[in-house]
């Protein structure tokens, strides 16, 4: 198969289930040769409510099963109609669709996760190929399954000074470090925007903590902090991966705590967990640090981890030339997993060996090269 640049539309919804993102990307899954049409719409409040039902269901349970596919054919309903409107307002022609859905459950040592969204369902309303569950193969050779966008970031730091950092806050923060000789690490580190954005609504009945405004106004519990700081986790070494739930048996400690005071504490805990990752997790330490993600519009936790950094002689401004975005790091793997190009690496997963993935839905075939 020639190599040559496509055009491709991705749709992404990350764990903290806030919203669904997209972006058109020219990309031949090597190089990025024009990123552009990214916007996002937030996800129906009925729609999240029903994702939380499905979470840490297990889709190989029948009674599990129905409930997922009930929620599954929701959520690709809603990517259709988001498409089919894209595709309304584009003059460009689209080669390739690639979609991430919402992650429900993520079990590595099980061999199993699930993200929603039916891509022959979307392949059949489009006739465009389509590409989905890009974490499969990883998992079921021995990796991780997350993070998985290693080769976008690479891609977006090639005249980078190296060591550059990407601190991707989603619903879990995940580190990315390309080094010297474009050597790529990755991890998840801690929790980020789910953890909070759980707090706050069950406690002020509120989506999420919009701009960090409850933090600013509350008071951190350091002595919590220090507790969930102990959590086995961090004291596994990379490539580790982490699922959205893992820290709800520590929720109760910030039970007795007013909604303020509540997300200046977990704000604080994500911005220390991510800082003594950085410190302590990586080779060497970066020339530059990028934060992005969905967490880069909390201005509470990104004033406290460009704090927390400089004290460590770590800068972390912005660089308006390289700007991550989650879509179009779908986007970028889909182009690399139409080409069989591999997305995961032992360095950034634990996979066994350099591994491509996703399932291909495309015309009079179906390829799945998640190997189930």
């Amino acid at each position: 198969m020639m190599i040559k640049p496509l055009n491709v539309l991705s749709l992404m919804c990350g764990t903290s289930f806030e919203s669904l993102k997209n972006a058109f990307v020219k990309t031949d899954g090597v190089d990025i040769y024009e990123t552009f049409g990214e916007s996002e719409m937030p996800l129906p409040a009925f729609l999240r409510v029903k994702i939380d039902l499905t979470q840490d269901k297990n889709p190989l349970v029948p009674d599990d099963k129905l409930l997922i596919d009930t929620v599954e054919n929701d959520m690709t309903d809603l990517m259709i109609r988001r498409i089919d409107d894209l595709m309304q307002n584009t003059e460009q022609k689209i080669d390739l669709i690639a979609i991430e859905g919402p992650t429900i459950t993520h079990c590595p040592e099980k061999k199993y996760t699930y993200q929603l969204g039916k891509g022959q369902q979307i392949f059949e309303a489009f006739h465009i190929p389509t590409v989905s569950h890009f974490h499969n193969a990883d998992i079921l050779n021995g990796g991780e399954g997350n993070p998985i966008s290693a080769t976008y970031f690479n891609a977006l730091a090639v005249k980078a000074q190296k060591p550059i950092l990407f601190i991707n806050i989603g619903g879990v923060t995940s580190l990315i470090y390309i080094g010297d000789f474009g050597e790529m690490i990755s991890f998840d580190c801690t929790a980020g925007n789910a953890m909070l954005n759980d707090f706050v609504k069950k406690h002020g009945s509120i989506a999420m903590d919009y701009n960090g405004k409850c933090a600013a106004l509350g008071k951190p519990n350091l002595r919590i902090v220090e507790t969930l700081l102990r959590h086995r986790f961090f004291e596994k070494m990379p490539p580790k991966s982490l699922p959205r739930n893992l820290f709800n048996d520590k929720t109760e400690h910030f039970e007795g705590l007013s909604l303020e005071d509540g997300a200046a504490t977990i704000t604080e805990f994500v911005a220390e967990s991510i800082v003594r990752s950085v410190l302590h997790m990586l080779p060497s330490k970066p020339n530059q640090v990028i934060i992005c993600g969905g967490g880069a519009k909390n201005p509470t936790l990104t004033r406290l981890i460009r704090q927390k950094l400089k004290k460590n002689d770590i800068n972390a401004e912005d660089h308006d030339d390289i700007t991550p975005n989650d879509a179009a790091a779908i986007a970028f793997l889909g182009a690399r997993c139409y080409y069989h190009l591999p997305i995961t690496f032992p360095e950034t997963t634990g996979v066994s060996a350099p591994m491509t993935g996703g399932k291909i839905y495309q015309k009079e075939q179906k390829n799945d090269h998640s190997r189930h």
